[in-house]
């Protein structure tokens, strides 16, 4: 096992065979090699144990897995240390407050890092789940704080978003990246999503930006990836249809942006909706390795758009659109239109890379939109088809579809030989990486839109919509 990087907390640093990180390591691959489950005995896995502690909630995260402890966050703000061999409860936290998600936890240097509540961050002591700080960031009450921390380098890597249980895009609002202090919350540094100080010319109606999930760290250059949020209102209102309100490309938003990791300067960035009437947030950031050892960043999102980036200029490599694309391509609407991907739509949830190769879980709701209306609640996702497609990091190009029966809310999770995902019904399945094959089905007995987490022989599955939420182990015997 190659050395950590310099900044890796020594809790990751020893448990990178198992899942240290909200996707499995800084490159937020998702992928891992040193399990024992492939196609040859997946169909083995059998269920180690399910739990519902008490109170659980919502579970729209990606457990976390050190040694033999898996930790998580719940939709009420409860943080869980749970033991890996039984899934036992050791210790839970207080509730901090209903967060719309996603969450999660991120572990190092003796203590956990949560989304406290919708407004902020906590940090509790690994060993027993005492409150060490707390941390407000946002600036008012219609502000939210949904996303899994990312922790390097006595660094807390988060954002906001203008979307709280207070308010949705409300006028004003604004996402800001922000890395706080790993020993005191104080923030270090900060970048404004918006690149606009009066809110592309009207604060009083426009809002958007921020991030939703984990930034990928570069050890290497030094730099963070984070896939950024759209502007709103969208499509937008009787006054201003079209998003009228708020003319031009409307950056930072539905971007990549790579920020400085010591300073929170902006190195580069990709836009890839100027203007979004559509709700495209671009959310996703990875690092894909090619053979050979070069690296591309890869950014998804809710656009159905994939793009590979260079890493030391920002330079677009290639651009490819995978899932269902319908009227997505206009600029302006003139009445009801059926727009694909929907605004739940796309590359919803996290994708993954191994070997030169991204496999993306896609979602395709169509949804209808008007020009003089805003639609922050998206398509029925427990209606029609998903998919996976692989796509060569290289060129772009798709080497693989496969049709699912369902939507693929339980992102995409790639181990040795096999891409696991699971359906917003709760159908947890394996495909053959090479093309696309689906080899192994199991219920997970409720509805899943979380991510599931790979270490050693066992499978941690948050199954988020049942009723009540359970989390779930499945291993191989002789584990």
């Amino acid at each position: 096992m190659a050395p950590a990087p310099a900044g890796t907390p020594a809790e990751v640093a020893r448990a990178a065979n198992d899942w240290p990180l909200p996707d499995h390591d800084y490159a937020n691959t998702r992928a891992t090699t040193t399990s024992r489950i492939t196609s040859r005995n997946v169909s083995q896995l059998k269920v180690a144990w399910r739990q519902s502690p008490q109170g659980l909630g919502p579970l729209t995260t990606s457990p976390l897995v050190l040694g033999d402890t898996v930790y998580l966050e719940d939709g009420t703000g409860t943080v869980y240390a749970l033991d890996r061999a039984t899934g036992g409860v050791r210790w839970k936290s207080a509730p901090t407050g209903f967060n719309i998600g996603p969450f999660g936890v991120a572990v190092g240097g003796g203590r956990v890092y949560g989304v406290r509540g919708s407004d902020g961050v906590v940090a509790l002591d690994a060993s027993t789940g005492a409150k060490v700080w707390e941390h407000t960031l946002t600036p008012d009450k219609t502000t939210g704080v949904d996303i899994q921390p990312q922790l390097f380098n006595g660094q807390v890597l988060v954002s906001t978003v203008p979307v709280s249980i207070g308010g949705i895009y409300i006028g004003g609002d604004r996402g800001v990246i922000s890395a706080l202090d790993a020993a005191t919350g104080d923030v270090r540094w900060s970048f404004d999503t918006v690149d606009s100080a009066d809110l592309w010319g009207n604060p009083a109606v426009n809002s958007g930006g921020g991030a939703w999930y984990p930034l990928a760290v570069d050890t290497a250059r030094g730099v963070a990836y984070a896939g950024t949020a759209n502007p709103a209102p969208f499509p937008g209102t009787a006054k201003f249809p079209n998003g009228s309100s708020r003319p031009g490309p409307n950056l930072y938003t539905d971007s990549i942006v790579a920020l400085d990791l010591a300073t929170g300067k902006l190195r580069w960035y990709q836009q890839v909706t100027p203007h979004d009437i559509f709700d495209r947030d671009q959310v996703h950031a990875m690092i894909a390795r090619l053979p050979g050892g070069k690296q591309v960043v890869v950014s998804a999102g809710k656009s159905g758009v994939v793009l590979g980036v260079d890493p030391d200029n920002g330079k677009l490599l290639w651009r490819t659109p995978v899932g269902q694309h319908q009227n997505d391509d206009l600029s302006a609407l003139t009445g009801p239109t059926i727009v694909a991907p929907g605004t739940y739509g796309g590359v919803l949830t996290p994708p993954a890379t191994a070997d030169g190769v991204v496999y993306l879980p896609v979602v395709n709701s169509p949804v209808t939109l008007r020009p003089d209306e805003t639609a922050y609640f998206g398509a029925d996702v427990t209606k029609g088809e998903g998919e996976i497609d692989a796509v060569d990091a290289r060129t772009g190009a798709v080497k693989w579809t496969r049709t699912l029966p369902g939507n693929p809310l339980g992102g995409a999770t790639v181990v040795n030989d096999l891409v696991f995902t699971a359906l917003v019904d709760g159908t947890v399945m394996a495909l053959d990486r090479g093309n696309g094959k689906i080899v192994w089905q199991h219920d997970a007995g409720g509805g899943v839109n979380g991510w599931m987490s790979v270490a050693g022989d066992t499978i941690v599955i948050p199954v988020g919509n049942a009723k009540p939420p359970v989390v779930l182990a499945l291993s191989l015997p002789g584990r």
